[in-house]
């Protein structure tokens, strides 16, 4: 059965435009912030869960039937979403924003490689082709980072176990959201992300008081612009659009973060980068391509927030 609402195009497209320019920021916050990025992944998770928490209580009954084996996975997808954040953010240290946000775009990539080996879903020979044209595309940007620099490479590396542990995230949700309405998900993996981020910061000896305003602003800004005005909007809207087109909005993050970090930073787009990036949105477009066949939608409303859930 086809749950899509009916909307007007310009009550679809505002928040949609809103969206896309709202993760585009997430990386040009991080580089802002001086803080370790352990913190800022801290509290641009505690705040979103304090953000979100006042709406929880119209979902009470469903935290009653989480199982003790749910509670495990909602943990263990909570470790893996700080660690995204963690190499992710950390990645941005040591290469151009350009590539590590290119790079995240793989993450549909893993989602079904992972979804392959755990559900055994099978895979379209063009979404293989998509698949492996966007891996050839992010070999292309790293190559070009490694003749750069090896610090550039290490953090083509980074970003990339980052997307890795983003779709172990995802493939868990896939899971956990057939049972658990996603926002009651949400809530309870950003808190368990946030914590995982404290402990963290106590065994690695980082202090987690005593930053200067401006940084309490920046972490603050974390929360709303690309966590609750990107990524929760993409979520609502996925009530009345086809997961497919929130994807390909996606899209528009490593783009506008690269464009935002040659006006902010002067970082210049190199050849390989804009080649590799090619490669890769083309290579992600197929793969959606292949997956908006009908045999596909069936597991539409399954699919719906690992489609769309990568986090930056």
């Amino acid at each position: 059965m086809n749950t899509l609402q009916p909307k007007s195009t310009l009550s679809i497209l505002l928040p949609l435009v809103v969206g896309m320019a709202a993760i585009s920021c997430s990386p040009i916050l991080v580089r802002y912030s001086s803080a370790p990025v352990s913190v800022q992944g801290l509290y641009r998770m505690l705040f979103t869960f304090l953000l979100m928490l006042p709406f929880g209580w119209k979902h009470r009954h469903a935290f009653a039937s989480i199982t003790l084996r749910d509670w495990v996975k909602l943990t263990v997808a909570g470790f893996f979403l700080a660690l995204h954040f963690l190499l992710w953010m950390a990645s941005l240290s040591y290469t151009s924003i350009a590539s590590s946000t290119i790079l995240l775009t793989l993450e549909p990539v893993f989602v079904a490689i992972g979804a392959y080996l755990v559900f055994k879903d099978r895979l379209r020979r063009s979404a293989v082709i998509g698949m492996s044209v966007s891996i050839a595309g992010a070999i292309l940007v790293s190559s070009g980072d490694f003749g750069l620099s090896q610090s550039a490479f290490f953090g083509d590396t980074l970003s990339l176990l980052g997307t890795v542990a983003v779709a172990v995230n995802m493939i868990l949700a896939k899971q956990l959201m057939a049972r658990i309405p996603s926002y009651v998900y949400s809530l309870i993996v950003f808190g368990i992300t946030a914590l995982c981020f404290a402990v963290y910061n106590v065994f690695a000896g980082i202090p987690m008081i005593g930053y200067e305003s401006r940084e309490w602003g920046l972490f603050l800004l974390l929360a709303i612009i690309p966590t609750v005005f990107g990524h929760m909007i993409f979520n609502w809207l996925l009530q009345s659009i086809k997961a497919t087109t929130i994807s390909m909005a996606v899209l528009a993050e490593p783009i506008g973060a690269s464009l935002l970090g040659l006006l902010l930073f002067g970082e210049l787009i190199t050849g390989f980068q804009l080649i590799g990036g090619v490669f890769m949105i083309a290579g992600f477009i197929l793969y959606l391509k292949s997956e908006e066949r009908p045999s596909a939608a069936k597991q539409g409303d399954a699919a719906l927030d690992t489609t769309s859930g990568a986090v930056s």
